[in-house]
């Protein structure tokens, strides 16, 4: 469960003027065996949110509850429940699969034949085994895809962040990676993942939330967006509902 209520993240003006409001007031809940999608276009908030469930920024104001733990008390317990998988992680590029998998794990303080039965059920699972050894700054993009997928999960968090996971896969890898999402819901995880792809949220998005300047423009089951929805695609729809909070905001200035 990630529980997000009344957030704000303001950061203070660094030249004379106001201060930038890059989240304000955002309220919504991410349940075990669903899969949120966290919408918006660059610069809507997404990756502040993002970064403040996983603890690595303080809410300005609100509070954030990740597995029924605050984030702004119980860090170190949060980490150990959460794995985030974002585009732009990268791997040591030295280091093997297999090292990395040895490295994450102990990190996340598994060690012995726990640690040891983790990795072999994560190298079956996202077939690793036919560059296990090789240096990870050696692999195709879906071969490191899959490294980094294994490295997420090698703790088997109960919760599970993919921010813009699938940029710059190919069309097999990004399939994969979706296959792994509905896996995670499947065994009762709680799944957010971000996207600018419409196609990903239509197939996997239980529950919405659309952030716009900072402000949530939306928030509710995919049946419901389904339902109130004008336009001819999905794509066309999300475009409108920012187009109208755009219309809004310079109304409101």
């Amino acid at each position: 469960m990630i529980k997000v209520s009344q957030v704000h993240k303001i950061y203070p003006s660094s030249k004379k003027g106001e201060d930038v409001h890059a989240v304000n007031d955002v309220s919504f809940e991410c349940k075990p065996g669903r899969v949120f999608a966290l919408l918006g276009p660059n610069g809507s908030g997404k990756t502040t949110m993002l970064r403040m469930i996983s603890t690595m920024m303080q809410p300005t104001r609100g509070s954030l509850a990740v597995a029924g733990l605050d984030t702004s008390k119980d860090t170190e317990k949060i980490r150990k429940t959460l794995g985030f998988l974002t585009g732009s992680a990268g791997l040591h590029e030295k280091l093997s699969a297999a090292e990395s998998l040895e490295f994450f794990g102990q990190l996340h303080g598994i060690r012995g034949d726990e640690l040891r039965k983790r990795k072999e059920f994560l190298i079956e699972r996202f077939e690793l085994g036919e560059f296990l050894n090789r240096a990870t700054g050696k692999l195709s993009m879906g071969q490191k895809q899959r490294v980094m997928l294994a490295r997420t999960l090698i703790h088997d968090p109960q919760v599970v962040i993919f921010d813009e996971a699938t940029t710059g896969l190919d069309v097999l890898a990004a399939k994969g990676l979706i296959e792994i999402i509905r896996d995670c819901r499947q065994e009762g995880k709680t799944v957010l993942f971000s996207t600018h792809i419409m196609g990903e949220v239509a197939m996997l998005a239980d529950d919405v939330s659309i952030l716009h300047e900072g402000r949530q423009i939306y928030s509710g089951t995919m049946d419901e967006l389904k339902s109130q929805q004008q336009s001819v695609s999905l794509e066309d729809e999300f475009i409108k509902l920012l187009e109208s909070a755009t219309e809004k905001s310079g109304g409101n200035s």
